[in-house]
């Protein structure tokens, strides 16, 4: 049989684990098809492969999309969120010299709290705090001005490569940082940061990757964009059993892709961090998070979240930015192309964010499924059916 040809984007990390997975455990093969893996050195360079047509599809910020949806970025293509390739999986860092200072006022790196830790970093930073992130428009930016917006804190976001976080760290260009793993933790092996929190602590179901694909792509080709978000489904579904996590970790250790310890994969896929040079542990339940409960369904909602946080930065009309988000999430997709897969989709395609306080059992096409804990760290619920104005 001759395979279709599809050219995939990624940046090194472990969250396009889907993608890898998909690819070499022959998930793609099953549906026909082949990917040939593009690594990209940065979001903005991935962005442009996607939007000159290099890749057909991508492994993509979440809030890069929506981002473009609401016209910021220069960019005027449509992407389209097919699927969530994954939920949470960042870390925020600091400096040994900040850990030190953080110490100092009593801060005991629980690796939990997040309105104490962003208590402890305004009486330990020392005039403007640099922090770096992978890209303007992303997870993580969204994500450190929630959790510092009512902090005694002044701040600037630096755009630094995720592969070049711990360096920038160790030659005192950033103060702190957001990124995914397997970044931070590279950055604690190198003895040039502490482990402050993970991204989870902010919000605990943060949708970090999504796949995406350009509108007039997924509209010339219905049957390849099917038979793609099947085989992602199905990875992220394999990725979810325990006993695959080893054999996961040391093919996304691969020089061709994250290129990084196999050991600090396994780690984030098991939730055991080492958050300090001084081998401290912590146990982070749902470190990432690729499939069980909806993990992988682009909910309307969230996408909204991300719209309504830029919109109140940039003044743009928060009723039209939050359809504007809306419309690119395919729901539309994800229950045409997965429900043959044998996926269980949710009854509805928005929900209230961070309303769900312990597991909670909703209606679903095949009954009901459960939803995991989705609470931001300050109590709040958004409500993307709200009104403005």
């Amino acid at each position: 049989m001759t395979l279709a040809v599809l050219r995939i984007g990624f940046v090194p990390l472990l969250d396009m684990a889907p993608i890898v997975i998909a690819h070499e455990m022959g998930f793609a093969a099953a549906e026909g098809l082949a990917f040939d893996l593009r690594r990209a050195p940065s979001w903005s360079s991935l962005r442009d492969l996607l939007l000159w047509g290099q890749v057909d599809a991508a492994h993509m910020l979440a809030p890069l999309p929506v981002a473009m949806a609401l016209g910021l970025g220069g960019a005027v293509e449509r992407l389209d969120i097919l699927q969530v390739l994954s939920l949470n999986g960042d870390v925020i860092g600091v400096s040994q010299a900040l850990s030190d200072r953080l110490r100092a006022t009593g801060h005991d790196f629980g690796f939990a709290d997040a309105a104490c830790a962003a208590r402890d970093l305004a009486l330990a930073a020392n005039g403007v705090l640099r922090i770096g992130v992978p890209f303007p428009f992303s997870t993580h930016v969204e994500l450190v001005r929630y959790w510092l917006r009512d902090a005694d804190l002044e701040f600037a976001l630096n755009t630094i490569p995720p592969p070049r976080m711990a360096e920038a760290l160790a030659a005192g260009e950033i103060d702190a940082f957001c990124v995914g793993e397997p970044w931070g933790s590279v950055a604690v092996e190198q003895g040039a940061g502490t482990l402050l929190l993970p991204s989870r602590a902010i919000w605990a179901v943060a949708p970090e990757k999504v796949l995406a694909a350009r509108h007039d792509w997924v509209c010339e080709n219905p049957s390849l964009t099917g038979r793609l978000m099947r085989a992602i489904w199905r990875a992220a579904r394999w990725l979810c059993l325990p006993e695959n996590r080893a054999i996961a970790s040391e093919i996304l250790a691969r020089s061709e892709y994250v290129n990084a310890p196999a050991e600090l994969l396994d780690r984030a896929l098991r939730g055991e961090m080492v958050i300090s040079p001084q081998g401290e542990l912590r146990r982070v339940p749902d470190m990432i998070r690729f499939f069980d409960g909806a993990a992988s369904f682009p909910w309307r909602s969230q996408a909204a979240w991300f719209a309504d946080q830029m919109a109140a930065r940039h003044g743009f009309d928060r009723s039209l930015s939050l359809a504007a988000a809306k419309a690119i999430c395919r729901t539309d997709l994800y229950r045409l192309n997965l429900r043959s897969a044998g996926a269980d989709l949710p009854g509805a395609s928005e929900k209230l964010e961070g309303s769900l306080l312990h597991p909670t059992a909703v209606a679903s096409e095949q009954g009901e499924m459960i939803l995991t804990p989705d609470v931001f760290f300050d109590g709040q619920i958004f409500d993307s059916g709200q009104k403005f104005g």
